[in-house]
C-alpha cells in the first residue's frame, strides 16, 4: 500500500494512474428482491445500471477522465488478447435517478443506489449516436 494512503485512496490512485495494468470488472448480482430479502437471501448488488455512472464520478475527482476509457473499454480486452468492442457508450454530465426498483417477467430487482440521483448518465447505440450529433452541433453554434 502507498505510504500515507487509505486503501480506498491506494485503489482509487491506482486505477485513475493510467496503467495498462488495471481494468474494469464488475460482478453484478441481479437477484431478484423476494430472493434477496429473505433470511437466506442471494448476496451481492446489482451494480450494472450504475457502474460506469460511478466510475466516471470516481475518475472525474480524481481529474483523470481522460483515462475512464482505457480503464473501462481497452486494458482488459489487450490484457487477454482479446478484440475492443466497437460498440459505443456516451456518458453524459447530466443527473439522472435511478430506478427504484426493475421490472422482469421473473420478479423485481432493486439497483444499487435506487432512488438517488447520480451525476454521469450512461447512453448506449442510437440514443448516444443522437447525443453525439446534438453535441456538435451545440459546439458549431458557439
Amino acid at each position: 500500500m502507498c505510504a500515507g494512503l487509505t486503501p480506498g485512496q491506494a485503489i482509487i490512485s491506482a486505477v485513475t494512474s493510467g496503467s495498462k495494468r488495471f481494468f474494469l470488472g464488475t460482478d453484478s448480482a441481479p437477484h431478484e428482491k423476494q430472493r434477496k430479502e429473505c433470511s437466506c437471501g442471494c448476496a451481492g448488488i446489482f451494480n450494472a445500471p450504475v457502474a460506469l455512472s460511478l466510475y466516471a464520478k470516481v475518475f472525474e475527482e480524481a481529474g483523470a477522465l481522460d483515462k475512464l476509457e482505457a480503464f473501462t473499454s481497452f486494458n482488459g480486452p489487450d490484457f487477454y488478447c482479446l478484440p475492443r468492442n466497437t460498440a459505443k457508450i456516451k456518458l453524459t454530465k447530466a443527473s439522472w435517478k435511478v430506478p427504484d426498483s426493475l421490472s422482469f417477467s421473473f420478479g423485481n430487482i432493486i439497483p444499487m443506489f435506487a432512488g438517488e440521483t447520480l451525476e454521469w448518465q450512461p447512453c448506449v447505440g442510437e440514443k448516444a449516436e443522437m447525443l453525439n450529433e446534438v453535441q456538435e452541433v451545440g459546439a458549431n453554434k458557439g
